[in-house]
């Protein structure tokens, strides 16, 4: 009985719209639904109790709460439209080929209420409101046949943008609405959201529909920002109207933001970036867009709750290659596994660079975006950005500002370059922690770019963007009778050592913890030193160790041409006609096996994997230089007593010898001239000595 009463005090609540809660009875008034009748089934009591924080700056019901409340954005937005900005003139007939007819991929109808509001022409807010509503109203019928609401596919994954968009029409497009209908909206709303945080109780309409829950509380994935989304808006644009709303400030500033995201950004993601890698990872951007709206909605910076977004801000121009076209392809690339520049990784940077107009970086960032292979955004559905977050306020700063390096612990990610110009050298080395499903087992491996991928990841040549076996990669990998032995999720490499001088960049991993917990994998011991001579040449030294089970020990290189080999030597041409050579001091006499990819996996449109198999004993020690386009000349053993070393004659007649310690402790570094004069006497460092933000 007081399940009844109860569905009865809410179905005579304020919303004029037909809310029903099931439990044990159904009654008849919610068994009619029908179109045009949101149905609810939010059980009011099981809201979160954290109290809302003080000090939130709220617009009044009815002006706009959300982004142009902030009067200097509102004025900043339509100076632009009045002055005719190329964004803004941009943005605008995109929305007004919409409202004519065409059809925009991602089009939402919030874009024309913003429109609405900075013209004041309240065509824009009718067309809003009427795509919205058609919208509402093709969720509504499918909860009252009983079926499921299509903002909970896929795991609720689009619930952000679409709860979002609803949201926004509704702060922004009040006069264009009646008050049963902003009910209805906030109804279906509240029982979307509710759903995403009560996954094992979700329902809609008279249905159960739990769902997994994926990434509710994991704010290094992609779902979370979503949900972050979905929560935040409706409550900032909703509050004083919906009795929800208060709930889902508190969920998404106290329990979610305050409550997780701080504490894991700080703990797991020094130095920015995403553990997802440089393609879901990107989804960050999304994050980044919140703590936007949220500053210029509230007056409160989240950003800087967190090193994490200034971090990534520093970070992200080091994923990317000196031609300023591609990233490092890190992690899953499935929209495109080529990973190529797109008008995500611009909406990634510029965002950052207005939530930090006055840092330099953000000036490096605007000039970056200018020369880079995406100087403006080219999908329609991605224009709103380059209005909104127009760079034009920003002082551009020259990208010789930047270090040649950038070491980013949370990801582990190393990325170092011999310049900062489109003909510079490029290498990226990896040794960080494996936590995320869309991260690949590629810890340890690097890849070597100098106008061209020279040594990459196969994943860029894959059909799907998802390969993510180490055979993949370019490291030292292990097969027990004729298996893989993987590397294991939840575990981290150890970079042990890290250093970035005008001459080269040191970095060391200790990948031996990636194989723990697997008992029966044979495998006891692997390192890797990594030395990247500037400009153009790496000298790599492995110390494997397995434990007599068999165990081949397997130095893999992937490729984008086919190479020719001779002996320990080996040679490749890109179609870009730029050169890899390779030779190989340890292990000699080891063949090279190259394997023509597409043959091997069908997911797989091209490239090549070269293979150098040691199964002679417990213990490898595999020394390879590589160098791109003619850097070096000749590469030969320098060994002395207990340390393994090569002399490098490089391309300007420089010698560079360098010896490693045979247990792993460390090294030296010599470099002299075409004379014969000794211009550098290091030891290699033992520690970890990352690059500074800015070369000047």
């Amino acid at each position: 009985m007081d399940e009844v009463l109860s569905l009865r005090r809410m179905l005579t609540s304020r919303y004029s719209t037909i809310v029903c809660a099931l439990a044990l009875v159904v009654l008849p008034a919610c068994e009619a639904g029908g179109e045009g009748n949101a149905v609810s089934t939010v059980p009011s009591d099981q809201f979160s109790s954290i109290p809302l924080r003080s000090g939130y700056r709220f617009s009044q019901l009815g002006s706009p709460r959300l982004l142009i409340s902030d009067a200097a954005t509102l004025t900043r937005l339509r100076t632009g439209l009045k002055r005719g900005d190329a964004s803004a003139v941009r943005f605008q007939a995109m929305v007004d080929a919409q409202m004519q007819g065409a059809e925009i991929y991602g089009f939402q109808p919030w874009f024309a209420a913003l429109l609405g509001q900075l013209t004041g022409n309240e065509t824009y807010c009718q067309y809003a409101v009427q795509q919205t509503e058609r919208f509402v109203l093709s969720e509504e019928v499918l909860i009252s046949a009983g079926e499921r609401a299509t903002v909970a596919n896929d795991s609720y994954l689009e619930v952000g943008p679409l709860i979002g968009n609803l949201s926004l029409v509704y702060d922004w497009c009040r006069p264009q609405m009646k008050t049963e209908q902003r009910a209805r909206w906030s109804g279906y709303a509240n029982q979307a959201v509710w759903n995403v945080w009560n996954y094992r109780l979700a329902r809609w309409g008279s249905q159960s529909y739990p769902w997994t829950g994926w990434s509710i509380d994991n704010p290094s994935n992609n779902y979370y920002y979503s949900f972050l989304r979905a929560t935040m808006m409706l409550g900032l644009a909703t509050h004083g109207e919906n009795i929800e709303a208060e709930a889902w400030l508190s969920k998404f500033r106290s329990e979610k933001v305050d409550g997780e995201l701080v504490p894991i950004f700080k703990r797991d993601l020094a130095g920015g970036g995403s553990r997802e890698g440089t393609g879901y990872g990107t989804a960050m951007k999304g994050l980044f867009d919140l703590y936007f709206w949220w500053k210029t909605s509230t007056g409160e910076n989240i950003a800087d709750l967190t090193p994490h977004a200034l971090d990534s801000l520093d970070k992200f121009p080091h994923d990317i290659a000196p031609t300023l076209d591609r990233l490092a392809p890190t992690g899953d690339h499935a929209r495109d596994s080529s990973a190529a520049l797109f008008d995500y990784h611009r909406e990634y940077m510029m965002i950052l660079a207005q939530l930090y107009p006055s840092d330099a970086m953000s000036g490096i960032i605007k000039t970056l975006l200018g020369q880079s292979s995406v100087p403006k955004m080219v999908n329609g559905f991605e224009l709103w950005l380059d209005f909104v977050y127009d760079l034009e306020g920003i002082k551009s700063q020259p990208l010789t500002r930047l270090p040649s390096a950038r070491w980013s612990s949370g990801t582990g990610q190393f990325s170092m370059r011999s310049a900062w110009l489109p003909d510079a050298t490029y290498a990226n080395f990896i040794c960080g922690p494996y936590t995320e499903s869309h991260a690949h087992r590629d810890q340890g491996s690097f890849v070597f770019f100098k106008g061209d991928w020279l040594a990459y990841d196969a994943n860029i040549d894959s059909h799907s963007g998802l390969l993510q076996d180490e055979s993949a990669h370019n490291l030292v990998r292990f097969e027990m009778n004729g298996q893989p032995v993987q590397q294991v999720p939840g575990k981290s490499c150890i970079m042990s050592a890290v250093s970035d001088r005008s001459e080269y960049s040191y970095a060391r991993a200790v990948v031996t913890p990636m194989y723990e917990g697997k008992q029966s994998s044979g495998v006891v011991k692997v390192e890797r030193d990594f030395v990247f001579l500037k400009p153009a040449t790496l000298v790599i030294v492995d110390r494997v160790q397995t434990s007599g089970l068999g165990v081949r020990r397997i130095w893999s290189l992937n490729l984008p041409a086919l190479p020719s080999t001779s002996g320990d030597r080996l040679g490749m041409t890109t179609s870009a006609g730029h050169r890899l050579n390779v030779t190989r001091l340890a292990p000699v006499g080891l063949p090279w096996r190259v394997t023509e990819w597409p043959a091997f996996s069908r997911d797989l449109q091209g490239g090549y994997r070269a293979d150098a198999v040691d199964a002679d004993g417990d213990n490898s020690l595999f020394l390879h230089v590589l160098g791109a386009d003619g850097a070096f000349i000749e590469a030969v053993r320098s060994d002395s007593a207990e340390q393994t070393g090569v002399a490098v004659t490089l391309a300007d007649g420089r010698v560079v010898t360098l010896r490693f310690h045979d247990d792993g402790r460390g090294g030296s570094i010599e470099i002299r001239d075409a004379a014969g004069n000794t211009n550098l006497t290091n030891a290699l460092p033992l520690t970890i000595h990352p690059p500074p933000r800015f070369a000047n």
